[in-house]
C-alpha cells in the first residue's frame, strides 16, 4: 500500500512539473488586465401624497439621491466578467440641512457569465430584472433604501429570467432586531402573435429578536407566494405595451409570541398601456388583509404598500414622459388610489432617473423596465 502511495505521489509531482514547463492551455498563463470601472446614478423625486386615514397620512417626499461608484473589472480566460465596486448613496431632502442627510454604503462583487449573474454585498436594486410588486416593496421605501444587503443570483435568456435575493435588513444588536428576507422571482415568456408569459414571485420575510441583554419580544414571519399569467397584445399594434397580468396571492403571516397565524389571500389584476412617452397603469386587488400585523410592526415587518390592508384596492396611474432616453428618464404621474373605507385619494409624482452607464446604450428600448428602478 505504501509503495502504491509513493508511486501515485511521484506521478503527481512529475505531471505537475511537466504542466509547468509545457502548459497545454497557453491562454491560462496570460495575465489578466484589470480596468477602471465607474458609474453615477441619480434620482430626483417630488412625491405629493394627498392621503387620508385609515392606511396613510398626507405628506410630501422631496429629495435627490446621488449614487457614485468606482472600482475595477476584468474578463477571465473563460469569458466571465468580474467587477468589484464601492460607493455611496447620498440622499439630500429638499429644504433640509446636514442633520437630514442620509448616506448608505454601496460595496459589492459581481460576476457575469453567459446569462448568469451573481452579486454579493450591498447591491443596488437597479440590477433587478424588474421592480418588486407594490405589495412587497412600497415606493417610499424604494426612494430611501436603494440597496439590498446580501446576495442576488440571476439567470436570464431570450425566454425569461429567474432571480433570487437575500436582503439582510437588520443587524442583530441590543437596540435593533434582526431582520432579513428572501425573494425569488421569475418569468417564462413566449412571443407568438402576442407575447404570453407565466411566472411567479415568493417571499420569506423574518423579523427576529434583539441581541442580549434586551428582552426577547417574539418573532414574526411574513411570507407570500404569488403565481401569475400574462399576455401582451402590443406586437400587432403601434403601441409599445398593451399588457394584462393576473396574479393569485397567498400570504402566511405569523406572530409567534402570541401564536397568532393568519393566511390572507386574494387576486391581483394589472393592466398597462404605453405608447412612447404617454401611458397608463391600473392595479386592482380583491381579497384579505395582506398585512394583518402592520399596525403593530409597520414597515419593519411589511415592506409593501399599506393600502394592501384593504380588502378592495384600486390604483390608476396616468403618466407622461418629458424625457425618455437610454440614460435619463423624467416623467410626471398622477395616481389615484381607491379603498372603500377611505374613498378616492390622489398622489402626484415628478421623477427623474439618470444613469451614466446608460450613455453606452446605442438606442432606447421602450420596454426596458430596468430604467424604472428607484
Amino acid at each position: 500500500m505504501r509503495k502504491l502511495l509513493n508511486i501515485l505521489l511521484m506521478m503527481s509531482l512529475t505531471a505537475s512539473a511537466l504542466a509547468l514547463e509545457y502548459p497545454q492551455d497557453s491562454l491560462a498563463m496570460q495575465p489578466l488586465h484589470p480596468r477602471l470601472q465607474y458609474d453615477v446614478d441619480a434620482l430626483f423625486f417630488f412625491d405629493n401624497r394627498e392621503y387620508k386615514a385609515p392606511y396613510h397620512d398626507d405628506c410630501t417626499l422631496f429629495a435627490i439621491r446621488l449614487a457614485p461608484e468606482i472600482g475595477v473589472g476584468f474578463n477571465d480566460h473563460k469569458g466571465g466578467m468580474h467587477r468589484l465596486m464601492a460607493g455611496v448613496s447620498y440622499i439630500q431632502p429638499m429644504g433640509g440641512n446636514w442633520h437630514d442627510i442620509r448616506v448608505y454604503p454601496t460595496a459589492y462583487y459581481q460576476y457575469s457569465y453567459k446569462g448568469f449573474r451573481m452579486s454579493l454585498g450591498a447591491v443596488p436594486y437597479k440590477y433587478f430584472h424588474r421592480p418588486l410588486p407594490d405589495f412587497l416593496r412600497y415606493d417610499s421605501i424604494a426612494y430611501f433604501y436603494p440597496n439590498i444587503q446580501g446576495a442576488l443570483f440571476q439567470y436570464s435568456s431570450k425566454h425569461g429570467f429567474v432571480e433570487a435575493m437575500l436582503d439582510w435588513r437588520g443587524l442583530q444588536k441590543p437596540d435593533q432586531r434582526e431582520m432579513f428576507r428572501i425573494v425569488i422571482d421569475g418569468e417564462y415568456a413566449y412571443q407568438g402573435f402576442f407575447r404570453y408569459s407565466v411566472g411567479g414571485i415568493a417571499q420569506l420575510n423574518h423579523k427576529a429578536n434583539h441581541a442580549d441583554p434586551t428582552p426577547h419580544e417574539g418573532v414574526c414571519d411574513d411570507a407570500y407566494i404569488s403565481p401569475n399569467v400574462g399576455i401582451d397584445f402590443a406586437s400587432p399594434t403601434p403601441l409599445d405595451t398593451l399588457a394584462l397580468r393576473a396574479s393569485y396571492i397567498y400570504g402566511y403571516q405569523r406572530e409567534r409570541i402570541t401564536n397568532t397565524l393568519m393566511q390572507p389571500h386574494g387576486f391581483l389584476l394589472e393592466f398597462n398601456i404605453n405608447w412612447r412617452w404617454v401611458g397608463a397603469r391600473n392595479t386592482f386587488y380583491y381579497g384579505g388583509n395582506l398585512m394583518p400585523f402592520y399596525n403593530t410592526y409597520c414597515a419593519d415587518l411589511n415592506q409593501g404598500d399599506p393600502f394592501y390592508q384593504s380588502r378592495i384596492y384600486n390604483r390608476t396611474d396616468f403618466y407622461v414622459y418629458f424625457v425618455r432616453m437610454a440614460f435619463v428618464n423624467c416623467y410626471f404621474s398622477w395616481n389615484m388610489h381607491y379603498v372603500p373605507d377611505g374613498g378616492l385619494q390622489h398622489q402626484q409624482q415628478l421623477v427623474a432617473i439618470f444613469s451614466l452607464d446608460g450613455i453606452k446604450e446605442k438606442r432606447f428600448n421602450y420596454n426596458d423596465l430596468q430604467l424604472l428602478h428607484f
